[in-house]
């Protein structure tokens, strides 16, 4: 019999490097919105710092002399790869995504061909599958224990999966954030920037009960957003049992399949450089800038609304329950 898979979640345990304190059976998300005063530019600040000392901790861990080797996912491995051990990925798991718009797609997909071309090997994430997480209910059940709990949470699901069409964030200031097992493309929640996006607030008008000041100064936070949804899944009698809580709003890019590319130091110190590049790119040309060809602004619900997930989830695979209406 094969060994049991080992999970990168227990390799590469994703920190919160916030500081914010969780109090055993309160809303996690609500914690930060209360240390922050409820201001949403303290809230862009936790979240940047996360993001800011996560990437000094993983490159400092790329450049270590004592860098042993990548975190490759087995089971991603196995399912490019079938030869290696036929089968499928067992682990279901029921999510609520939001959908990057098509100008954030465009976005992403530049930066994956430039990171391609700083490692031919890497693993990219189809840009048809692209999302982020905006809650995850379960991780790694049985296809029954996933059916049960969408069963619980049915009647609750129409609204949840819509609730961004009167309850509107925004996204802004995009880096890449990665560690040793994969690579995302990260957002803060927005805290008074200039409106980029292609079909704005200022185009499509909000109804007058939308709880977002569209043209005001963003108090309704992405942050926000997660504590709201966290909340009805609980009114709605269903425990959540996500595997970490942490300030973090990001889509994944891809991930490695091999240490070919980062098998030697010059190789790990040109593919952090690169990604440093990249990420100075992004602050120089396209965050607040107008007159960029890149938007890195995202409003949460635009096209689409919350898509509510199960199955296979970990690559974007999985079956749609319900997708919310967009705007």
């Amino acid at each position: 019999m094969a060994p049991a898979l080992e999970s990168t979640d227990l390799k590469n345990k994703l920190e919160d490097l916030s500081g914010v304190v969780l109090k055993p059976g309160e809303n996690p998300y609500n914690a930060l919105i209360e240390v922050c005063d409820d201001d949403p530019t303290k809230i862009q600040s936790i979240y940047s710092a996360h993001r800011v000392k996560r990437n000094a901790q993983q490159k400092d861990k790329f450049l270590a002399s004592d860098y042993a080797e990548l975190i490759i996912d087995p089971y991603l491995l196995r399912l490019e790869n079938p030869k290696i051990e036929p089968g499928f990925d067992p682990r279901n798991c029921m999510t609520f995504w939001g959908r990057p718009p098509i100008h954030v797609l465009e976005l992403a997909d530049e930066i994956q061909k430039r990171l391609k071309a700083l490692s031919a090997n890497i693993w990219l994430m189809p840009l048809h599958r692209m999302h982020i997480t905006t809650l995850e209910l379960a991780f790694s059940r049985t296809a029954p224990e996933i059916e049960s709990l969408k069963q619980s949470l049915s009647p609750a699901i129409p609204h949840i999966a819509s609730y961004t069409y009167l309850h509107r964030s925004r996204l802004v200031k995009p880096l890449i954030s990665y560690d040793l097992s994969a690579f995302a493309l990260s957002f803060l929640p927005a805290a008074g920037e200039p409106r980029l996006s292609p079909t704005s607030s200022s185009d499509v008008v909000a109804p007058e009960n939308t709880a977002a000041d569209v043209d005001g100064d963003d108090g309704y936070t992405y942050h926000h957003l997660r504590r709201d949804v966290w909340d009805q899944v609980k009114e709605a009698g269903v425990t959540v049992s996500s595997r970490y809580v942490v300030p973090s709003a990001h889509i994944t890019l891809g991930r490695y399949l091999t240490n070919a590319d980062h098998g030697t130091p010059a190789q790990r110190q040109r593919w952090v450089d690169g990604i440093d590049e990249i990420n100075a790119w992004l602050e120089t040309e396209v965050w607040d800038n107008p007159a960029s060809a890149w938007v890195g602004e995202w409003m949460v619900g635009q096209e689409k609304g919350l898509d509510v997930r199960v199955g296979t989830l970990w690559y974007g695979g999985g079956r749609t329950v319900q997708m919310g209406e967009g705007y």
